[in-house]
């Protein structure tokens, strides 16, 4: 039966998302939308790119104008997080002492930062996910000199991008040997390193780091676990996050790496979960997955709007993210990962241009593109499909050899 009533808990990009399908699809009932911030719904990408830059104002990350989230005709509750669920009721316990009742209850509660040790209440001191953050972030680094970033990933390499393209001496730390090592494997991020560095960027990575040194209660430097202290008039950590699960403590569902969901992000009966905290299985892949990127966040709510609707068809997404970093921007279709065996299948890596196959046990698993999005967006079908024809597997050996040995990405 369609439930009469739906509530949603997240107001980021996730839920609204789910909101809008429900009533695109027809749905009448009454729709809360839970949001522990006190912002209007907006989008997270720019946050570390544009709006850390400034090219983009914070109300330009709306994701609705004011006239569309109204149109929704929802009950928007802004600035009060959840606190509590009970499962078998439905029923959601806010910050406030609110107690919101639903037949049904969409978990979108995204993620949480994780933090440096002595970092929290230290200046000069930032993580990045909230609508405020680049803005205290942006405000630093105008009347600084030196930034170091601590973490290699998608988020610590835009920002260290973003950041050197505003003029100031960055360092980027973290324990992998290349920035986004985990993301796109040895081949890719070893090409990345080579952009970030020749923008002057300076790489410390392969190093674990020990904490922060301070002076007067402000940031002086970044210390690696070797001693060493990397100078620091600001300091951004982006060492991931974790799904934001800690107000479902005591509701007795699983929490394993996110809520843990089936094939049809079904938590429990009545409870789904949606966007970067739903862990649930993918029936293609055959393993849990989680994703943190918009795109899933967009996907899974129409696949969460549908099963509360009565439809009975499990959420298998090809993965999909981009990262912008200086002049590339990256487009990733599938799984990529370090343990991939990468085949550059279209344009020419020396050029800045190219789209690279991934493949394990012979079988093509993910595409990326470098500056090749149609490229890359064509071989898309290809994902799930055998690697490589015999005469191909021919072509790529005789290609390799004459590669220098140190290039890691094979050429056709």
């Amino acid at each position: 039966m369609t439930p009469s009533r739906v509530l949603v808990v997240g107001a980021s990009a996730a839920g609204p998302a789910t909101a809008e399908a429900l009533r695109r699809k027809g749905y009448r009932g009454r729709l809360t939308l839970l949001g522990g911030e006190l912002h209007p719904p907006y989008d997270r990408p720019p946050l570390s790119k544009q709006v850390l830059a400034g090219t983009r104002s914070p109300d330009t990350t709306r994701l609705r104008t004011p006239d569309v989230l109204a149109a929704l005709d929802a009950a928007l509750l802004l600035g009060d997080p959840a606190a509590g669920l009970d499962p078998r009721t439905r029923t959601v316990r806010t910050a406030s002492g609110r107690e919101l009742g639903a037949d049904a209850v969409v978990v979108a509660t995204g993620l949480r930062p994780r933090t440096l040790p002595g970092g929290q209440g230290t200046e000069g001191v930032h993580v990045l996910r909230t609508l405020d953050d680049p803005l205290a972030l942006r405000s630093d680094l105008l009347v600084s000199r030196r930034l170091v970033v601590v973490g290699e990933g998608v988020l610590g390499s835009e920002t260290a991008s973003t950041a050197r393209a505003m003029g100031l001496d960055v360092t980027l730390a973290g324990p992998l040997p290349a920035p986004m090592l985990a993301q796109f494997g040895p081949a890719v991020s070893g090409r990345l390193a080579a952009l970030h560095t020749g923008h002057g960027v300076r790489l410390r990575l392969g190093e674990a780091v020990g904490g922060l040194t301070t002076a007067r209660g402000r940031v002086t430097g970044v210390r690696m676990d070797t001693g060493e202290v990397l100078p620091a008039d600001v300091v951004m950590v982006a060492i991931g996050a974790d799904p934001a699960t800690g107000w479902l403590a005591g509701s007795g569902l699983r929490i394993d790496d996110g809520l843990v969901c089936d094939s049809r992000c079904r938590a429990a009966e009545g409870i789904y979960a949606v966007g970067d905290v739903a862990a649930w299985h993918h029936e293609v892949f055959g393993t849990p997955m989680r994703l943190e990127n918009r795109t899933n966040a967009t996907e899974q709510a129409l696949a969460v709007a549908d099963d509360i609707l009565g439809a009975d068809r499990a959420y298998v997404p090809v993965p999909y993210f981009w990262t912008d970093q200086f002049d590339a921007r990256i487009q990733a279709h599938g799984r990529l990962g370090p343990d991939a065996e990468v085949t550059v299948v279209d344009g020419e890596p020396a050029s800045g241009r190219f789209v690279a196959r991934y493949a394990r046990d012979g079988r093509v698993t993910g595409v990326l593109g470098w500056n090749m999005p149609g490229q890359a967006r064509l071989r898309r079908p290809e994902i799930g499909g055998p690697a490589l024809s015999p005469r191909t597997v021919r072509a790529v050996t005789r290609s390799t050899r004459r590669q220098p040995p140190h290039d890691e990405v094979r050429k056709r």
